[in-house]
């Protein structure tokens, strides 16, 4: 197969005009080229009224592939595909966990992304993982957490963060990263979703996504394609302790215990928590497991209509069904020093409560396939690092890996006080915070945040929202965002208060085994782990992770 990358077309191209395009780039005739297969599309909408279509595909040739190569030595546009099948690193033989030196199965903690592709990859080798979720399967799940978006009722062990799916369940199903991919593990990842029931679209646009509803059935499949292959997955399993042997570096994973009292013995556990495991984090600490401190983002979800953002974006060719709903990536660098970001960018979604803990709120951003929702939104959010969040006064030195954490809370509890309770979040339109005033009714934009979002100060002296340098570096954002993205800075887009879990606060550090720098057999991994954000990226990593602990397995 040879590739081409970096095809242009235009936006209103016939639907037959990439086979043209190939016989002329290659400079063939028809009959030697035998087929050919659309490996990516994306676009180019730099100018508005001439938007370009960008592809990159794959051409059986019917000729010999070799003189064609040849002729294009030298361009980085036309090559060899590359293989990007995936390839495991070792299979467990028959009755490899049985007889008298059974070994004990690998488990693995969380059934997030992480975790399901952890758990998934040790099965396809034949090594039954066991996986403990402290949550409920996913349509129980999907039940609690309509329960606190419809009625403010909070089950704070099944809700956005915690159960089957994880917490990219309830976000706009993103599956593209920036992590970088020379194995093409991210192609594993397309493909398991399509073998699950995702369009074979996401195997080829360039910002796949799925939405909500469609990930319900595909993490069910995902599920079920473990237990056929020997996996175990046990719902409503918290761990509450670490077993660990040894002293200092030398320590060595033996088990955890569940909350029901069971201990469950095993030398290889992955640890794929997410970002909300509060509990689990400040067992580790206790239990002397390494972490450190880290930097994440905190601020606001914003909402504008989605047709200002496409207009914005595509000009005349808003509402175009190839382009779809428009995004946006911004950044402010503030005169405080602060940076100033759009993140986990919805079109055409909702903003969603997103707490794990009583009396907090947590805002978050979702969408469905269609991304047919009448606003867009976005965190915008402002970078902090341990400095920031130190809880014991000091300037310098070492932070509580936990100090994060603490400071998350404090500004949930904080937004839930603004709110006046029962899972409101505080709002404000953005005319009003830019101008430093209070909130009194809602314009054109009504926020789609439930329970309801309470209109109010959210930098009121004493009792604001956000850190002060948060406030200020927001506030001289917005109208700066404006010359990016006409209307930004419309006076009545509405913010949501907060957004405070935008990666997680620390990081379980590991070395090149994957294996924790302190205790053996245990594998951080995963966004909560500090080693992914968002679903691609939380895949790759449990892949990876798996890879490890099963060569680790296989080779004992």
């Amino acid at each position: 197969m040879l590739r081409i990358t970096e095809l242009r077309l235009p936006l209103d191209h016939r639907e037959d005009a990439l086979h043209p395009a190939i016989l002329a780039r290659l400079g063939l005739r028809d009959a030697e080229l035998a087929s050919f297969s659309i490996f990516k599309r994306s676009y180019d909408a730099r100018k508005k009224t001439a938007i370009v279509l960008i592809y990159t595909v794959d051409c059986e040739l019917a000729v010999d592939e070799s003189a064609v190569l040849a002729r294009f030595a030298g361009d980085a546009h036309v090559r060899a595909t590359p293989d990007t099948n995936y390839k495991f690193v070792g299979r467990a033989a028959d009755g490899f966990f049985e007889g008298a030196s059974a070994r004990q199965r690998p488990v693995v903690v969380g059934f997030g992304p992480c975790g399901i592709f952890a758990a998934l990859i040790l099965a396809q080798m034949g090594l039954r993982p066991i996986v403990l979720e402290r949550g409920k399967p996913v349509r129980e799940r999907t039940k609690d957490t309509w329960g606190l978006w419809r009625q403010g009722k909070l089950d704070p062990e099944s809700n956005v963060q915690f159960g089957e799916g994880g917490a990219g369940t309830f976000s706009d199903g993103k599956l593209w990263s920036q992590i970088s991919d020379p194995r093409h593990l991210t192609r594993k990842v397309l493909a398991e979703f399509v073998k699950a029931g995702a369009p074979d679209e996401i195997l080829y646009v360039a910002k796949p996504h799925i939405g909500t509803f469609r990930l319900v059935s595909m993490v069910e499949k995902m599920r079920a394609d473990i237990v056929a292959l020997g996996g175990e997955i046990r719902f409503e399993q918290r761990v509450v302790d670490v077993l660990i042997d040894g002293k200092g570096d030398q320590k060595q994973v033996r088990g955890l215990t569940l909350a029901s009292g069971e201990q469950l013995r095993s030398d290889h556990v992955v640890l794929a928590l997410g970002h909300s495991a509060r509990d689990t984090f400040a067992m580790l600490h206790e239990r002397g497991v390494r972490m450190d401190a880290k930097p994440f983002s905190i601020g606001y979800r914003i909402e504008h209509p989605q047709g200002l953002i496409d207009r914005a974006r595509f000009g005349p060719n808003a509402g175009n069904e190839i382009l779809g709903a428009a995004d946006y990536k911004l950044v402010h660098h503030a005169s405080n020093g602060r940076s100033v970001y759009s993140f986990c960018m919805c079109p055409g979604g909702t903003v969603v409560a997103a707490t794990s803990e009583e009396n907090r709120v947590v805002t978050n951003g979702m969408s469905q396939y269609s991304r047919n929702e009448r606003n867009a939104n976005a965190g915008i959010v402002v970078g902090i690092d341990p400095q920031d969040y130190r809880q014991d006064g000091k300037r310098d030195g070492i932070v509580n890996p936990l100090d994060g954490i603490a400071f998350q809370r404090f500004w949930e509890s904080r937004a839930y006080e603004l709110g006046g309770g029962g899972y409101l979040a505080p709002g404000a339109l953005v005319g009003d915070f830019v101008k430093r005033q209070r909130s009194s009714a809602f314009g054109d934009v009504q926020p789609s945040y439930k329970p309801g979002v309470h209109l109010t100060d959210l930098q009121e002296k004493g009792r604001g929202s956000l850190p002060e340098y948060a406030l200020d570096a927001i506030r001289e954002a917005l109208p700066a965002f404006e010359r990016q993205i006409k209307g930004f800075s419309l006076p009545d887009a509405v913010l949501t208060g907060v957004e405070t879990r935008t990666s997680s606060p620390l990081r379980i550090p590991r070395g090149k085994d994957y294996q924790s720098l302190n205790v053996r057999g245990l594998y951080p991994a995963g966004e909560g782990a500090g080693y992914a954000g968002g679903i691609m990226s939380a895949g790759v990593d449990g892949i990876e992770v798996a890879e490890a602990l099963g060569a680790a397995i296989l080779a004992s």
